[in-house]
């Protein structure tokens, strides 16, 4: 019995040490608005820090080929709008602002441009990729306050988002990954800054402004630090 407990240990201990299935860890940045308040930038750096706001969460991977991996991330991020950061006159003469917390959930696949192979690894991997997948979110509603023209925080609310995400990651030895993203959410709403009132009640009570036409976004960059374990795979059956 004492032999077979210690081949078990031997053997469970191999596995964890050359077998990277799975990935977990951090990921930290910066978010930025693209809506009715606010620049309509996607890319300037000025737009995605407020004082000291950052953005943060957790990922998880189940690498299931090394071209795919299921991938569930649950982030908090901290975002604004702020009109004097426009380039718009008009924006600039309103000076609308605003500032909210978005707890986002998703889980999708993340496909790698280039070979994966983590149980492989004779020399650093390095690959872009792209992710995306069903994303659901809570925040707070916001509403134009008529009696001091500016906006004003309401009720607690969710709904959807569809992420369009890009990075590249590498890593930095058999164990742990370092991967840089940029993604656009696009949301199911075009009220996160309070620009479409009747959303929360019809026929809205508050004063509507911007363009009807087009929902909001947030964008979130940053990077992730995650450490691989798990069991080598079969990656033929899938």
């Amino acid at each position: 019995m004492r032999y077979i407990l210690l081949s078990i240990y031997l053997c469970f201990s191999i596995s964890l040490t050359k077998a990277q299935t799975y990935e977990a860890g951090l990921i930290i940045g910066g978010a930025n608005f693209v809506g009715d308040v606010g620049s309509s930038s996607f890319t300037r750096s000025e737009d995605y820090f407020s004082e000291d706001k950052v953005s943060y969460g957790v990922v998880l991977k189940w690498n299931r080929s090394p071209r795919h991996a299921f991938r569930f991330t649950a982030i908090r991020v901290n975002t604004f709008g702020n009109d004097l950061r426009s380039d718009e006159p008009k924006k600039l003469a309103r000076g609308y602002n605003f500032e909210t917390d978005i707890t986002e959930l998703s889980l999708g696949l993340e496909f790698n441009f280039f070979e994966w192979d983590l149980h492989e690894l004779k020399r650093p991997l390095f690959t872009p990729y792209i992710y995306t997948g069903p994303t659901y979110f809570f925040t707070n509603e916001f509403y134009l306050d008529p009696a001091t023209n500016e906006l004003a925080e309401g009720e607690s609310t969710s709904n959807f988002a569809i992420p369009l995400v890009f990075g590249v990651k590498g890593t930095l030895s058999r164990h742990w990954i370092l991967a840089a993203e940029f993604g656009a959410r696009y949301t199911f709403t075009d009220n996160l800054d309070g620009s479409a009132p009747d959303e929360i009640v019809s026929p809205p009570i508050y004063p509507t402004f911007g363009n009807s036409n087009m929902n909001d976004w947030y964008i979130f960059t940053g990077i992730t630090l995650t450490y691989t374990f798990g069991r080598k795979p079969c990656y033929c059956n899938f």
